[in-house]
C-alpha cells in the first residue's frame, strides 16, 4: 500500500500542476476567501477512482466530496489541493495530502507538493522521509529561539483568543510564519525546517498525514488540552518535543473561560 500511495500522490501533484498552467474556474466555499478550484475536485475524483479500483472494499474521507463508506477498516483520508489559496494565486506553496488509518489508526501518511518535487511520508513504526531520506524534528530547546509557523481559520472559534495568541508569539520577538497550507506546516516540523506549528479549526484532511509525520520524525503532536492520540481534534499543536510545554502554555494562556 505504501509503493500504491506514493505512486498516487506524485501522479495527483503532477495532474494538479498540469492543470494550473491551463487555467481553472475558482469557487467560494462556506466561510470568507474559503476556495475550491476544478483542479480540486477532478485531483479529489482522480485520487478516489485510483483507491475505489485497487482497494474496492476501503473507506474515503475527503475534502471536497466528504465521506464514503465510513464503516470500512481501512479509510484514506484525502486533501487533493492543501493550500488552495495559494494555488489559486499561483503561489507555489500548495500539496496533496493523503493518509491511510486502519481501524482509526493512522499507518501511512504522504504529502507532495509537484512545484517543489518535494514528496514526505511516513509509515507507522518506520519513520519519516523527505524524497526518500529519512528525517526527523529539530534540536531547538529553547523556546526564546524557537522558529514558529501558524494558520488562521475562517471562522474563528470560542474559547480562544486567536488574535492574541499570535500577538503574544510576536511581542516575544519569536519569527513565526503564515503559510497557508497546515500540511506544509506539519511536514516542515517533521524535517526540522520549524520548531513548532499551532493552529485552530482544522479537519482531519488537513492534518492527518502531517500528523503521522511529525510522530514519525520524533516529534508531539496534542490538541490544546495536551491530549494526544487522534486526528480529529479540532486543535492542532505539534513541535519538535522539546517546545511543546511552553507554546502549549503561551496558548492556554488565551482560552477564554
Amino acid at each position: 500500500m505504501k509503493a500504491f500511495l506514493l505512486d498516487l500522490i506524485v501522479k495527483a501533484g503532477e495532474f494538479i500542476a498540469e492543470n494550473a498552467k491551463l487555467g481553472f474556474e475558482i469557487q467560494e466555499k462556506s466561510g470568507k476567501n474559503n476556495l475550491v478550484t476544478a483542479v480540486d475536485l477532478a485531483a479529489e475524483k482522480m485520487i478516489k477512482e485510483a483507491i475505489a479500483l485497487q482497494f474496492p472494499d476501503h473507506g474515503f474521507l475527503g475534502e471536497e466530496f466528504g465521506s464514503q463508506n465510513e464503516n470500512a477498516t481501512h479509510i484514506w483520508i484525502i486533501d487533493p489541493i492543501d493550500g488552495t489559496v495559494n494555488f489559486a494565486h499561483g503561489i507555489p506553496l500548495y500539496c496533496v495530502s493523503i493518509a491511510l488509518a486502519v481501524n482509526e489508526d493512522l499507518v501511512l501518511g504522504a504529502i507532495y507538493n509537484p512545484e517543489s518535487k518535494e514528496l514526505f511520508y511516513a509509515e507507522k513504526g518506520k519513520g519519516a522521509f523527505l524524497n526518500h531520506k529519512k528525517i526527523c524534528v529539530s534540536q531547538q530547546s529553547d523556546f526564546e529561539k524557537a522558529f514558529l509557523v501558524t494558520g488562521f481559520p475562517y471562522h474563528f472559534p470560542e474559547g480562544i483568543d486567536v488574535a492574541n495568541t499570535f500577538i503574544e508569539v510576536v511581542h516575544q520577538g519569536l519569527p513565526v510564519r503564515r503559510l497557508g497550507s497546515a500540511a506544509l506546516d506539519l511536514a516542515f516540523v517533521a524535517c526540522g525546517r520549524f520548531d513548532g506549528f499551532w493552529e485552530y479549526q482544522l479537519n482531519p484532511w488537513d492534518i492527518a498525514a502531517g500528523y503521522l509525520l511529525v510522530e514519525e520524525a520524533g516529534g508531539k503532536v496534542s490538541n490544546f488540552s495536551n491530549e494526544m492520540g487522534h486526528f480529529s481534534h479540532k486543535e492542532t499543536l505539534a513541535t519538535n518535543g522539546k517546545i511543546h510545554d511552553s507554546l502549549l502554555a503561551l496558548i492556554q494562556k488565551h482560552k477564554i473561560n
